[in-house]
């Protein structure tokens, strides 16, 4: 399990393994403090949740779709 932390951050650097990224994520604490969005991160490699301003960015850019 994910060490906990508090919405404090306002840039966070997320994996593969993270996605589909929504914010809050579960190693927020308090995740609950907004509604949960889901935003598309792999075609720019970033995203910015519209409720707290936090910006994510994933890790190795974004990713090669073979579709």
């Amino acid at each position: 399990m994910a060490e906990q932390t508090d919405n404090k951050s306002r840039h966070i650097e997320v994996t593969a393994a993270d996605l589909p990224l929504h914010c809050p994520t579960p190693a927020m604490l308090l995740w609950n403090a907004h509604p949960r969005v889901f935003m598309p991160i792999e075609k720019t490699g970033e995203a910015l949740c519209p409720y707290c301003g936090t910006k994510y960015t994933l890790k190795g850019g974004p990713g090669k779709s073979g579709h």
